[in-house]
């Protein structure tokens, strides 16, 4: 970074400071700067230091430090805070956890690095690292493992065992494989044993659970902070009782039984847990117990090589004494309410500690304006004036005015590009303008005076020091404000088939539809052994006592009975025509859906739309503009869009995707298209709310264009829409934004050329009629949050054109949530912690009646909070004016029912609060808890639950489908689910939901793509038939090999897929790689597998064969050259027959004829199929 700290180290100021440093000679301050210009300070003063670390007094700051200090170095790192009043939840995503360990990972491996952080993280009370250091477990290969010693040691390090590793902090053992994800890695790890030594270590993807590459040795760090070993365990608990007793004794004295009672309960509680199962949430709060030596950060670091930057003193002093004063509140607080010993008030260092601990470091402070600290004693202060460097707002003659000045003057001057073509293209326009100036990646190369250099990286914005002669600008400030934060995401790998997993979340006594004999529960897998040969039956139990043994390797044909509600069907009886008359009556329903998707795909693809132009100069640099950067999902969505605009045919996308994903974005840039080309746009959106959202967006978007836009809804007055109106007759309006007020008949557009509808699911009947109507000759885009699933957009590929947003935008960060006991002294600190940071609170209440003495409460809780309360039972302008209030901010605490707006997208609500989430299902919960999350600040969720009302058995399960959920595990899946089958109806229209419910969402998406196959003639015969396979040979998979149910149904589930050799090879890998070398019955199982495939390519339905004879059952309508039929029996002299006209099929006998074997194998069933090919006709 010599091109732009050189300047600065030639200023007598520089020498001095370093001087001072050096001696160690008290706190430098250095003042008159604040933005980007005190990060360049920062690091230049510190570019020798081997660790820098970066104090600051918000959350928000702290992100902003971090994108400024990733342009100079690449090592820079957010430590997070604790957050400890918030440990006490019984579970808690593992994401802070995780983010502290790394760090604690480079200081114990001697990383050069920078840490940023706020103040209150120094407060925190540790182990020592030398504790973290001596935990940590390496592997290594060709070494010995004792694998059960690893199993103990691995749960006391706070891993947690499971059936497959999907998450951070897991483990599980299968046989000779060992999978762990270490808390400090990218991805897990797989450890495969050769007897007591590790063979192979290699890295493996969570999603499809297959090997990357191959590493030589792993390190295991702690995945908690805290290590207790049995001693260490019994030494704390001692102490707790030490304190616990005489407490104890004390509130029973002052009368406080129910305090006494709650604090006896709550040790106990902490007793067991350690006890029983070595381990409780929550523990960092007793460090103090365990630990005879705590220690802060600070003294992590060693004082030589470590520069302290203190980023604006007077406000780090001011955040930290609100943040003790609040602790030691709510702690006092919880003091008396018997929730904690008084020995857990001093789990924090004090502020005065902390900068007494300063004192050893080199320590810079930085400030706007020097002025004195109470805490911080300054010994110098050096002014380094500064400025932050205009925007240009796109007007490219000012820049160029701007740096002649400059080389009149005799700066340096340095230009950022976010990206390589980016900087060329600078270069380019600034060499036509005559301003000499080339493009280095070198920023180590010292620049002369006047010289002009542009290169990569990224700032949030340009600086200017007149005194260095220095100005460096950010490509941002040139072409309007770009946000700093763009930033390409890893490519992950796009799949292109989707591996079938719907059974990996089917269990015993759940609902299943066997395709040919409909609903019955599922009754788990049983080992039959039948002359000899072992097979794994797939059970289901019928009405009436029916029991169905369905071969394992054929569970295609089954599937899990999902519904929308999540209501039990109707139990099918075995051989009753019941299923036959519902799957006849829901296929021509299918049927005729499919027809009509199909003819309207036809119509419109026939009929003749406007030919928009090819993107304009203009097009492209409003895309520049966003200040984003595009996911690739999004890209493709925009590609798709322009590219049905440019074409002849008439536009009709779908744009699917989560709330914030960037549809919006998607519409805006058709919509900008379609005004270049002189065709006027409507948005319609289902709520008054959402039209003034999206009508701000499209403002703010285009304020630089003469494009207008009106706006349509009730919080117009009568005039406003009146002179709307009238100019969008006149065609003097562009784009109308509105509810379904832009329908009426008093709206005439002049030239309509593109409509865009947001959730069209959510109008009624009338209206979309009147949308039908607007359709008839203009491009349509249809956005929808609801996702749709993979299956049904498959099978709706050909009839709907789809564009699908998976991708979520970089910034995105994990939401941090706990699950606690209902417990009114968090709500108030949760509240608390959202309104310090400016922002909002959701607080989820389900109940109408009383929600109105709910809000009266948390207004008493947080006096100076505004609380208002929402729910569905208020007329509808009532609820549009709370909200209204909620989004432009004069409601702090918004107490609602489940029915917030989905749609609505408020950035400023971080904290979601949800009451009795034992009475939401998964699906909600996740639904509701995506609700915030919208930004990048780190958002929480709070899950609390009244402990007394879960039964204790019903307790486990929810709460570990909740801790799944938490850290985005395989919960989410399950949710992700319910939602699918949501936007199935909404895709399919609601009438279709009846017969979705009658047969299964996954059969019906199976029977509609048939049916829009057969629509389209790519499907031949009338009836799709299965095909069964009965050998006497063993084909199954030993409990031994894979012992979790759900996976081996799984497996099951993939193998009935596999289809062809290449296939069976690349599932032998997988399974080898995930749980070792593959058993004789599973090979048999894949050549099973291979066989059916291709006996039902053949026209076969059954093969049944033994040992003396095969028996070949044909299809009625199989496809056969009877001509060669004579030839091809002739041909095994008597071995092979046809029999049964009506059931034709073929025998063969052994010891007959050309077959001279007398037992038959697998190998003269290969060839008999391979002759029988030769009969088909293509």
């Amino acid at each position: 970074m010599k091109a732009i700290n050189e300047p600065v180290k030639h200023t007598e100021n520089y020498i001095q400071i370093k001087d001072w440093l050096k001696q160690q000679d008290g706190i430098v301050n250095i003042s008159g700067n604040d933005g980007t210009d005190r990060v360049y300070l920062m690091h230049a003063f510190s570019s020798d230091a081997h660790v820098r670390l970066v104090v600051t007094y918000s959350e928000q700051r702290m992100e902003q430090l971090y994108e400024d200090f990733r342009f100079y170095d690449k090592a820079v790192y957010m430590y997070p805070s604790k957050d400890i009043l918030f440990y006490s939840s019984d579970i808690h995503g593992n994401s802070i956890t995780r983010r502290r360990m790394d760090i604690f990972r480079r200081l114990i491996e001697g990383e050069a690095c920078t840490i940023i952080l706020t103040v209150d993280a120094l407060f925190d009370k540790m182990p020592d690292l030398s504790y973290i250091k001596k935990n940590v477990v390496t592997i290594r290969e060709a070494e010995e493992l004792d694998v059960e010693a690893l199993k103990k040691r691995l749960v006391e390090l706070g891993y947690e065992k499971a059936d497959s590793v999907d998450g951070v902090g897991q483990f599980a053992v299968r046989g000779g494989i060992i999978d762990i994800f270490p808390l400090t890695e990218e991805c897990p790890y797989r450890i495969d044993m050769w007897d007591t030594e590790v063979d192979t270590i290699r890295s493996f993807d969570v999603e499809s659970q297959r090997s990357i590459e191959q590493v030589q040795e792993i390190q295991i760090y702690p995945a908690s902070e805290m290590v207790l070993s049995d001693r260490r365990t019994a030494q704390g608990i001692h102490k707790l009782e030490q304190e616990f007793k005489p407490y104890y004794e004390k509130l029973r004295k002052e009368f406080k039984t129910e305090e006494a009672a709650r604090l006896k309960k709550q040790i106990g509680e902490i007793k067991e847990q350690l006890t029983e199962f070595h381990g409780m949430a929550g523990v960092d709060s007793y460090v103090e117990y365990f630990y005879s030596k705590t220690v802060s950060l600070l003294d992590c670091f060693h004082t030589k090589n470590t520069v302290i930057l203190l980023d604006e003193t007077s406000r780090i002093s001011d955040y930290a004494d609100n943040y003790m004063a609040t602790f030691l509140e709510s702690m006092e607080s919880r003091l008396e309410g018997g929730y904690i010993l008084p020995g857990m008030m001093n789990i924090l260092f004090t502020y005065s500690a902390i900068v007494q601990k300063m004192q050893a470091f080199q320590t810079l402070a930085f400030s706007i304006l020097y002025h004195e600290d109470r805490y911080f004693t300054i010994r110098h202060d050096v002014t380094y004036d500064s400025r932050v460097v205009n925007s240009y707002r796109n007007n490219f003659e000012a820049l160029i005015a701007d740096i002649g000045k400059w080389r009149e003057k005799n700066y340096r001057i340095i230009f950022i590009s976010p990206s390589t073509t980016r900087a060329k293209r600078m270069v380019e326009n600034l060499t036509s303008h005559d301003v000499a100036c080339f493009y280095s990646e070198d920023t180590d190369r010292v620049l002369s005076e006047k010289e002009v250099m542009v290169t990569t990286g990224r700032l949030r914005a340009g600086f200017e020091f007149p005194e260095l002669k220095l100005v460096v600008i950010n490509e941002g400030d040139v072409f309007t404000a770009r946000s700093s934060t763009k930033k390409k995401k890893n490519q992950k790998p796009r799949y292109s088939g989707e591996v079938i997993k719907d059974f990996s979340d089917i269990s015993v006594g759940d609902c299943v539809i066997h395709e040919r004999y409909g609903v019955g529960i599922y009754g788990g897998i049983e080992k039959v052994e039948v002359d000899g040969v072992l097979k794994d039956y797939v059970t289901i139990n019928y009405a009436e006592g029916g029991k169905l043994y369905v071969l394992a390797s054929e569970v295609d044909c089954i599937q899990k009975y999902s519904d929308k509600e999540g209501r039990r069907p109707k139990i099918n009886k075995l051989g009753s025509k019941d299923w036959e008359k519902t799957r006849s009556r829901v296929k021509g329903h299918v049927a005729t859906i499919a027809k009509e998707l199909v003819n309207l795909y036809a119509k419109r693809q026939a009929s003749q739309g406007f030919c928009y132009s090819k993107d304009t100069i203009w097009q492209r640099e409003f895309e520049e503009m966003f200040p984003y950067e595009e996911t690739e999902d999004q890209l493709s969505a925009i590609e798709d869009a322009k590219r049905d605009m440019e074409s002849t045919k008439i536009m009709d996308r779908l744009v699917c995707g989560d709330v914030g994903y960037g549809k919006t974005e998607i519409a805006i840039r058709a919509a900008f298209k379609a005004v270049q080309d002189s065709k006027q746009v409507v948005f319609l959106v289902p709520t008054t709310i959402l039209a003034q959202q999206h009508y701000n967006t499209f403002v703010e978007r285009m304020k630089d264009y003469p494009i207008r836009i009106e706006l349509l809804s009730r919080f117009r007055t009568s005039a406003q829409i009146k002179a709307s109106l009238e100019r969008l007759k006149k065609g003097l309006a562009d784009i109308v934004i509105g509810t379904h007020r832009v329908l009426s008949k008093d709206v005439v557009f002049k030239d309509l050329g593109l409509l865009i509808i947001d959730e069209e699911q959510r109008f009624g009947v009338t209206h979309k009629e009147k949308i039908k109507q607007l359709k008839k000759d203009v491009d349509v885009l249809t956005l929808t949050a609801t996702p749709i699933p993979r299956t049904l957009h498959m099978s709706m590929i050909g009839v709907r054109d789809m564009s699908v947003l998976e991708e979520a935008p970089y910034e995105r960060r994990p939401i941090q949530t706990y699950v606690m006991e209902m417990n009114w002294e968090m709500v108030r600190e949760a509240i608390n912690r959202e309104l310090a940071r400016d922002g909002q609170v959701y607080y989820v209440y389900n109940r109408v009646k009383d929600i109105d003495q709910i809000t009266a409460q948390i207004a008493k809780l947080v006096p100076d909070a505004n609380v208002a309360f929402a729910h569905g039972q208020m007329s509808e302008r009532q609820l549009e004016q709370i909200m209204m209030d909620f989004v432009n901010g004069d409601i702090d605490v918004l107490v609602s029912t489940t029915i917030i707006e989905t749609g609505l997208n408020i950035p400023n609500v971080n904290t979601i609060i949800i009451h009795d989430s034992d009475r939401y299902g998964l699906a909600q919960l996740y639904q509701l808890r995506g609700r915030v999350g919208r930004s990048n600040r780190t958002a929480y969720a709070f899950i609390m639950y009244q402990r007394n009302k879960i039964l204790k058995e019903e307790a486990e399960k929810r709460l570990q489908a909740i801790r799944e959920y938490t850290d985005l595990g395989s919960g989410i899946k399950i949710a992700m689910r319910d939602l699918e089958i949501r936007g199935a109806g909404n895709l399919l229209g609601s009438e279709q939901h009846g017969h979705m419910e009658a047969v299964g969402y996954d059969l019906y998406c199976k029977m509609l793509n048939m049916a829009v196959k057969k629509e389209k003639g790519e499907l031949e015969m009338e009836e799709t038939f299965e095909t069964t396979v009965d050998i006497p040979i063993s084909a199954y998979i030993p409990d031994s090999y894979i012992r979790n149910e759900e996976d081996r149904m799984e497996i099951y589930k993939r193998i009935a897929a596999v289809e062809t050799e290449e296939e069976s090879m690349d599932m032998i890998d997988e399974l080898i790689d995930r749980f070792g070398s593959v058993p004789k019955s599973v090979t048999n199982l894949l050549e099973v597998s291979i066989l059916r495939a291709e006996a039902h390519s053949l026209y076969i339905k059954e093969i049944k064969s033994s040992s003396t004879e095969i028996r070949l059952f044909m299809h009625p309508k199989a496809k056969f050259d009877t001509m060669r039929v004579p030839d091809l029996i002739q041909s095994y002299r008597g071995a092979l027959r046809l029999l049964d006209k009506d059931n034709p099929y073929f025998l063969l006998k052994a010891g007959d004829g050309a077959v001279k074997e007398k037992t038959l194998t697998l190998k003269t069933l290969k060839k008999l199929l391979s002759d029988i090919k030769t009969l088909i006709v293509s």
